[in-house]
This record gives structure tokens, sequence and C-alpha cells, in this order.
């Protein structure tokens, strides 16, 4: 028998006796919990680098990666045509919207209903069928949820007694008028039982069109966690007040001519700067800041790329001066070599760099004072006010940015598996590196994560002091560009080198260590040790730089210990990549790397039943199926046995009493 400390545990107990009040409730709670621990582990997907595209993304959480098309493969095999599968499929991603196309063409839509309703449930079944009663019932929709219990649980195969039973009950909600209604929860649920809990390893913003679609996708999502990319880090310092950051959103925005996370998602208003840029720039060609078209955007008119051009420019130009604002105020950065204005001959059109003098292909710098490059002009400093203003009172980007902190942090341990979204930094043999994040902190690998996830959180806090506040704000832009920053770790960030440099030589970024070292499988389980990561089947997943598959990268690295899995889901990377992203699947038999094809529209799908063609590759699979007990989940619950156990004991021998509803205590 264990040996309890109930003295020292009395306090914890009593409040432990009020949710289980009797040996009965205590009991039954050990009972129902040790059958979860031999349950299968729930269907854990991981996805990174999303960049905005929201239809892609939400396909992809549609379909569950492809499991929804399998199953229904699996389910019905040749007993139903593909068109059939087809359309059964897509009914289950976009219901609202099929089952208005299905009504104009079904002469009989009430044997449509009948069969389909038939369909839906038994694909329910299938995905429902490794997670208990309760959690089933937990994720039903209040209206239908005792019919669904009913449906998904009485099987009509080999039960010829409950064959009419069942078949009412779909019969009476179509003569209802409840069948739409139906259909659409039902498969609401279906989707909501085929991923468990979602990871994304970075980069929900910028490139693509609808990050702030994605954002509000996750804010009704059941279960999901996020390691925040630089890219997330540029639009939180720009929430948090850091205008460097601020800029460098816009300008990003403006160069891949996608305006509508900023204006319409956030209500940003960039009047102020089209009528600065026009002013500013009126002669100026600004032919190296045109944007990058792909998408939508290819049907910007000649006009409307000239301004975009300008505003890119204007906002560029503010760019640079108040990053150098502000690694002029932050020398333990080591970063003033990057306030390039200084280093320019403005006569003779030359930067020198590294020694080295190069040739602008631009010195047109209207705003730029030579004697004191890196001061705003009266006029910018009113435009930074407006644009600063605008970020500080969008409710929807706050509200978001909040999301992000609430669900997010710089690393995750999930499962035997170290999760973030770039790099570790590390010495040239392959050891911690030690960074400095404050001029008083100085720290590596675990603690270098927690640190800074600390710094980022008090940048938001009301009560965190002035100084350590300004400070937390001005250090976004070094996790944006700081050569020893976890979420950047290069050289230089090359932005002005590749605007106004043809040399391409000087855009090279010389990537950290961990990038030239993470194919070696020792240094990858040496840094699963300095984090903490046990287990015989750990790894490293982390996203950030694009695995370029047409070139024959391979995405898993270190002997299987590593993952990177940026598969390029934005379309600027589609032509780099060769493919349109990755999905990895973590199920109870093991991992899986789903390889996307381009995604045409959720208009196609919804019209032609057309889905995203994904090729699957076996990862790591393993010979005995993972049960809840091998989870972290299970050492939860394992605990949670403990201490049941531990109040049983205390029940029995009296150094408790059982409570009554009805009396407050059972009599002795």
């Amino acid at each position: 028998m264990k040996k309890y400390d109930i003295k020292k545990d009395m306090r914890y107990l009593q409040l432990l006796s009020n949710t289980f009040p009797t040996i009965a409730d205590a009991s039954t709670e050990i009972i129902n919990l040790q059958a979860i621990l031999n349950l299968p582990k729930g269907t854990e997907h991981f996805l990174a680098d999303i960049h905005g595209e929201y239809e892609a993304f939400q396909h992809v959480l549609k379909n569950a990666s492809g499991n929804i098309k399998r199953k229904v493969n699996e389910l019905f095999g040749n007993t139903v045509r593909e068109q059939e599968k087809r359309e059964l499929c897509s009914l289950i991603y976009y219901p609202e919207q099929k089952l208005e196309l299905v009504k104009d063409v079904e002469n009989d839509i009430n044997d449509w209903y009948h069969i389909t309703l038939h369909q839906l449930v038994a694909v329910c079944r299938v995905v429902s069928s490794k997670y208990t009663r309760s959690k089933v019932r937990k994720s039903l929709p209040s209206d239908f949820s005792y019919i669904i219990q009913e449906l998904l649980h009485e099987h009509t195969e080999n039960n010829s007694n409950k064959t009419a039973y069942v078949n009412v009950i779909v019969d009476t909600i179509i003569s209802t008028g409840r069948a739409d209604d139906f259909i659409i929860a039902i498969c609401n649920v279906i989707q909501r039982l085929a991923i468990d809990e979602l990871h994304i390893l970075g980069d929900i913003y910028d490139r693509g069109p609808g990050a702030h679609i994605i954002m509000d996708t996750m804010e009704q999502y059941h279960s999901w966690d996020i390691q925040w990319g630089n890219h997330d880090i540029l639009w939180m310092g720009a929430c948090a007040g850091n205008n460097a950051c601020m800029c460098n959103v816009i300008r990003l925005s403006l160069r891949y001519a996608n305006l509508t996370t900023l204006e319409d998602g956030y209500g940003i208003n960039l009047v102020p700067l089209a009528t600065f840029a026009m002013d500013t720039y009126d002669d100026d060609p600004c032919e190296e800041f045109m944007p990058r078209l792909s998408g939508g955007a290819k049907q910007m008119d000649e006009k409307t790329m000239r301004l975009t051009a300008q505003m890119h420019k204007a906002i560029t130009i503010i760019q640079f001066k108040e990053e150098a604002r502000i690694f002029e105020a932050h020398p333990e950065w080591n970063m003033k070599d990057r306030q390039l204005y200084k280093f320019i001959d403005y006569d003779k059109g030359t930067i020198m760099l590294d020694g080295k003098e190069y040739q602008l292909s631009s010195c047109c710098f209207p705003t730029v004072d030579p004697k004191h490059p890196c001061k705003l002009t009266p006029e910018e400093k009113v435009l930074i006010e407006k644009l600063h203003h605008s970020f500080q009172v969008s409710e929807k980007l706050h509200k978001h940015m909040r999301l992000m902190l609430q669900h997010g942090c710089m690393y995750a341990i999930r499962n035997d598996n170290l999760l973030f979204h770039a790099s570790i930094p590390l010495n040239e043999d392959g050891s911690l590196k030690e960074v400095a994040i404050t001029p008083n902190m100085v720290c590596k690998g675990r603690e270098l994560f927690h640190q800074t996830g600390m710094l980022i959180r008090s940048a938001f806090q009301d009560d965190t002091a002035t100084d350590e506040k300004q400070y937390a704000i001005d250090y976004f832009i070094y996790l944006w560009c700081g050569p020893n920053s976890p979420l950047f770790d290069k050289s230089k960030m090359a932005t002005f080198e590749r605007y106004f440099i043809a040399d391409k030589d000087t855009h090279k970024e010389e990537k950290g260590n961990y990038f030239k070292l993470r194919d070696n499988a020792e240094i990858v389980d040496n840094i699963l040790d300095a984090f903490g990561v046990k287990g015989p089947n750990r790894h490293i997943i982390n996203g950030h730089v694009p695995v370029h598959v047409m070139n024959g990268e391979n995405p898993i690295k270190a002997d299987g210990k590593l993952m990177v899995i940026d598969g390029g889901f934005s379309q600027a990377y589609h032509k780099e990549t060769g493919i349109a992203g990755y999905t990895l699947v973590y199920h109870s038999r093991g991992f899986q790397l789903v390889q996307h094809e381009p995604f045409t529209s959720a208009a196609d799908a919804i019209q032609r039943g057309t889905d995203i063609k994904s090729t699957i590759q076996i990862v790591e699979m393993s010979s005995h199926r993972m049960l809840v007990a091998n989870t972290d989940k299970g050492c939860e619950i394992k605990k949670q046995i403990d201490d049941l156990e531990e109040l049983l004991y205390a029940y029995r021998h009296g150094m408790i009493s059982e409570q009554d509803e009805r009396k407050g205590f059972i009599d002795d």
C-alpha cells in the first residue's frame, strides 16, 4: 500500500473533496480516468509559416490534412462511386455552401437527405471512435447533442431491433425541416473531432491576404497553441508601440501588394502615408520598390502600382531611421553597423560596407539630411504619429495580439517533441551560445527562450516599470533582425542592400550555427537534453526556413530527430519550394508528413468537389499503438489518479468526512 503524507496534503485534499464528496464519487472518477489512459492518443497536427494564406489553411483544417478523405475512402470503399465520395467530402468541409448547390440540382431532396444523413453519421462514428463519450458529448452542439449521441452509439448492422428506431430519427429530422441544420452541425463535429490538437510553429502574419481571418478562425478553435515566429513578433511589436516594427509591417504589406490585413482587417489608415508619399516622391520612379505581385495582386493597374511603390519607399526610408534610433539607444546589441545612412557618400552615390565601397542603384533620399541622416523630418514625424495612433486604437489588432499571448510562447514541449519556430543560438562547436537579453541578463538554451518570452509579455503589462517596459518594446526589433535572436539567427538582415545595392554579394545573410549543424544527430540530442526533453522517440520540430523540395532537400534531418515543416504555404514561396506547405500529423501509430500541392480556392472545392492534393510520407511508425497513457495528458491523468487514491485513503481512515448534498456530511 502506498504511504501518504496526509497532513502535508490536507488543505489540497479538502479542496478536492468538494469536487468528489464521497468514496463513490472518487472511485467512479478513478475508474473513468483509468479507462481514458487506455484509449488511443489523439491526433496532433503541426503546421508552420502559414503567412496569411487563410483559404488554404482553413481548408487543411476542414479536411484534417486529407485525413477525412482517407477515412471516407476506407469506410465506403467501392460501395460508393468516386464522384459521390468527393461530393460527400466537399459537404463535410463546406456544409452551408454545398447544401445550397445540392438543393438547386437534386430532384428528390428527401431521398438525398436520407442517404447523406446515414453517411455522415457513419463518418462521425469513425472519427469519434478514439474518444470517450464524455469528450464527444462536449463537442456536440446543444441543439442536436442528444440526437447525435443516439445515432453514434446505436449500431443497426447487427441489431435489427434498432433499425426502425434509427430510421425514424432520421426520417423525423427530415420531416421537421431540420435536415439542413443537422447536416451543418454534424459536419462541424466531424471537422472538430478529426484534429485533437493543433500546433502552429509560427508566422501566421505577412505576405498572404488573410492573417486576420486566420486569427478569427483560431479564436473559435477548440485546442491550439503557437510558438511565435519572427513575423508574428513583428506585429506584436507594432501593437506594443515599436515604430520600427510598425514600419516593417507596413513595408512588407506594400512589398507583397497586400494591404487587406492592414486596412480591412485592422482598420489601419494608410491615407496619410499615401499623401506623404505622393508629395515627397512625385519625381522618383521608385523602380526598386515596385511590389511583388502574386495571386489577386496581378490585377493592379499602373497608377496603383506607382502609388504603392511610392508608399513602399516612403515607409522604408523611415523604417531605416527608426531602426537606427533604437540601435543607437542600445549599444549592447552591437548593431550600430546597421545604421547604414551614416555610411553613404551622398555626393558620390556610394556606400562603404565592411571596408569596401559600393555604388548605390539609387541615391534619391529627399528626406535624409547627410549631417543628421537618422533624424525624421517634421513631415515624417507627423506621419509616424498618425500611423502609431492608428495601430494603438485598433481594437481587433489588440484582441488578436492578446490571443497570441494567451496561446503562444517562444517554445513548447509536447509529447517528447520540442517545438519552436526558428533557431537555437549555438557556438561553432554546437554548444549552446550565451546571449545577452538585457544588459544585466545573459542566458542560453531553454533559459534564453523562457526569459525572452517573459520580456515579450512584460511589454504588454501595465505593472511593468517604465524603463523596463520601454526596453521590452525596443527589443521586438532585435528579435526581428538581431544576429543572435532565436527568431532570426543570421549575420544581418540585408533589407537595405537588396533595395539599394546591385552587387548581390552584399545581399548574403549568413545563417547561424544552428542552421549549419542541425543535420548532426549528436548536436540535436544535446539540444533536446538541454531542454529536458525525454523519451526514446523525441524530436525537434520547427519551421522558418522553407524546405526546397524541388532541389531535393529532405525535411527530415539528423537521422529523423529533427523535422522542418516549412513547406511554403505562401504563394510567394511556391516557386521556391515546389510545393504548397506541409502538415506533420502525429497519431497513435506514429508520424506522417503530409505534403500539399497548391490550393485552388474554396469556391472551386464547393462547386467541383476539388480538394488539396496531398502526398503522405511515413516519417516514423510504431509497432505498438500509442495510448493516452503514453502522452503528456496521460502523465497528468496519472497524477490525478494518485491524488484521488490519496483522497480515498483519507475518507476510509476517517481523516476527511464524506459529504452528503442533503445533510452536508455523512453520519459516522
